[in-house]
């Protein structure tokens, strides 16, 4: 689904991509880029809405968005560290391990254990090692093995702490914790994320193509995919999309009041509805004009 490249951003390191992958574009597409302005016009920052995988070979970088980069006195991602994947996946391991489940077959529908069978094989754990692992951490476990092209080397967040150098990078949240959502998740909204992982699977390449959305920048397809899937369930949503959109409001304000001015960069899913940064700081007072 396509949540998982629009949302997550240290988890992406550890998902694989659905649907087919698209081939290299031709011409520079729009993804989301928004100017954030105080109420007498003055430009504070800009938000640009990521993607944390692509295929090989797309080409996202528009003037406009080379412009912004130049004029950016700071970085704002979710995680600042994304080259250092062994550390994430130390992260990973501290907090996707435990004592005590049943056998990951005992935690879904009778009716997609063959499924679920299907994409444990493709790992390198026995079920009976699956049962040292939580629920959340075994769905992007699997998740990884359903790969069809997009690649976290070509996401967004690490081209653009590239693109930064030397200048400040802030991040929002860090690995630790984004791992830490999902391990706060209710064990029965943790298998909610498990069932979507193995719906994923079963779709295969009908599944709507990530990529794609993301160049088109379509406010309104973006949105529905913030509405659907596992997304659709009231908690997981509250707990992976609200809660964090409204405490990044907060801390994205608090730089704003700063002289320099950032450029945000988060998943583009975080951007858009009425609980996404754009409708946020706009109540908070802040004009925002779309770029591209």
């Amino acid at each position: 689904m396509i949540w998982r490249k629009l949302l997550a951003g240290a988890a992406a390191l550890l998902l694989a991509s659905c649907g087919e992958p698209s081939p290299p574009s031709t011409q520079v597409e729009r993804p989301l880029l928004w100017q954030i302005a105080r109420a007498d016009g003055e430009v504070e920052g800009w938000l640009y809405g990521t993607i944390h995988a692509l295929p090989d070979g797309v080409e996202w970088r528009s003037p406009t968005l080379q412009r912004v980069i130049g004029r950016a006195d700071f970085l704002v991602v979710e995680v600042a560290d994304l080259k250092n994947s062994a550390a994430i996946g130390e992260e990973f391991q501290r907090a996707g391990r435990s004592t005590g489940h049943p056998l990951l077959r005992d935690r879904v529908d009778p009716a997609k254990v063959a499924q679920l069978n299907e994409l444990t094989g493709r790992t390198a754990y026995s079920a009976s090692e699956f049962r040292q692992i939580e629920t959340w951490a075994a769905a992007l476990m699997l998740a990884q093995t359903i790969n069809n092209g997009l690649e976290s080397e070509n996401g967004v967040d690490r081209a653009l702490l590239g693109d930064f150098g030397n200048r400040q990078v802030i991040e929002l949240e860090g690995a630790a914790a984004q791992f830490a959502i999902f391990d706060a998740l209710a064990e029965e909204d943790q298998r909610v994320l498990l069932d979507a992982v193995i719906d994923e699977a079963a779709a295969g390449g009908l599944t709507p193509n990530a990529a794609q959305v993301w160049l088109s920048g379509d406010v309104a397809m973006l949105e529905r995919e913030t509405q659907t899937g596992m997304l659709a369930d009231p908690e997981v949503r509250d707990a992976l999309l609200v809660r964090r959109n409204s405490e990044w409001t907060d801390r994205i304000a608090a730089l704003l009041a700063d002289d320099r001015r950032p450029l945000v960069a988060v998943g583009a899913a975080h951007l858009v509805g009425v609980d996404g940064l754009i409708a946020l700081l706009e109540r908070k007072g802040y004009r925002l004009r779309r770029l591209q």
